[in-house]
């Protein structure tokens, strides 16, 4: 091999650039080809300066993207430890704040993922927190991680098969939901088993993807999204999702179009991916599959992101009240 072909293969676009360039929308291949035809010698700006944007039909297809057990480790390097998506413990408490909640509630928590929503509920809060999430993987993860916090009685994590409607255990004063009902098919449902599980004058707080109207699920860009989802998507729009809640009994207090602060939670947490790579990069070859799971994870978060800056996908925040009989 000459000394030439040896230059050429070594000449790669380096992995952080190959990051940025699939979360911004470069094209990574029209990239490489810059770099070579400059010796390696050029910057991420002077590689990205002219029109190498990718169309969005000419993406690669995804197909589901799984929770593996590299991806939750990869997620929460991402998001933060107990958490497999935008909004730490910060966006949490200052969400749930809105629910009111003392040391002598009770709360459950639908759609818990790794337990940190649940986890930081009880510990800021004081509450007593039941998590119930549809991913056997993640459920399994999410109650070790409360087993070692010491919190497998004050914030246990318990799978619960959603496609199943069945009574909870008991009742509680509060619900908290995060993300999970546009992954849920019996909407209705699953509502008025809640609400039949809330104590009287009780609260329901929740945040979830919607989509714009009906035509927005025609759209080629949505119907990437639906196929890469780890769970089979049944989002609807948020007039219907209102409808939903009351005809399960509750009252609405909030209706709150929440995407661009949701945008922002994405942008911050990417903005430290960098740092990520840093660390794993540092390891050597025993972190390339973490390295690969980000470069998928960005694009997964890459392809949600911008369904929602073109409003085709929005996320909204509720606040519904399930009142008192009147004796």
């Amino acid at each position: 091999m000459s000394k030439v072909a040896v230059a050429e293969k070594d000449i790669k676009v380096p992995f952080r650039w190959r990051l940025k360039a699939w979360w911004e929308g470069y094209d990574v291949a029209d990239m490489e080809a810059k770099l070579r035809a400059r010796n390696g010698n050029a910057t991420y700006e002077e590689l990205t300066r002219d029109d190498s944007k990718l169309e969005a039909e000419k993406e690669p297809e995804n197909e589901k993207f799984s929770w593996s057990d590299a991806r939750i480790q990869v997620a929460q390097l991402i998001w933060g430890q107990g958490y497999c998506g935008p909004g730490g413990p910060e966006n949490v408490i200052a969400m749930s704040k809105l629910l009111a909640l003392t040391p002598k509630h009770s709360a459950m928590v639908i759609g818990a993922g790794l337990g940190g929503p649940a986890r930081v509920l009880a510990q800021e809060f004081g509450v007593w927190i039941s998590g119930y999430e549809h991913t056997e993987q993640l459920a399994a993860k999410g109650m070790q991680m409360s087993r070692d916090a010491g919190l497998e009685k004050k914030a246990p994590i318990y799978y619960k098969n959603f496609d199943t409607i069945e009574p909870f255990e008991r009742n509680f004063d509060r619900a908290y939901s995060k993300e999970a009902f546009f992954t849920i098919e019996k909407k209705e449902e699953l509502l008025i088993e809640i609400c039949n599980n809330l104590k009287e004058d009780s609260l329901f707080l929740i945040t979830d993807y919607v989509i714009r109207d009906a035509e927005a699920l025609e759209n080629a860009g949505v119907q990437k999204w639906l196929r890469q989802e780890p769970l089979d998507p049944f989002p609807v729009t948020s007039d219907t999702m209102i409808k939903h809640l009351k005809d399960a009994g509750f009252n609405i207090r909030v209706n709150e179009d929440i995407t661009d602060h949701y945008i922002e939670l994405i942008q911050d947490a990417w903005a430290e991916a960098d740092k990520v790579v840093k660390t794993l990069s540092a390891r050597g070859p025993e972190s390339a599959e973490n390295l690969q799971m980000i470069m998928q994870e960005a694009q997964f978060w890459s392809q949600r992101t911008k369904l929602l800056r073109s409003g085709l996908l929005q996320v909204h925040r509720y606040l519904a009240h399930k009142p008192s009989v009147i004796r």
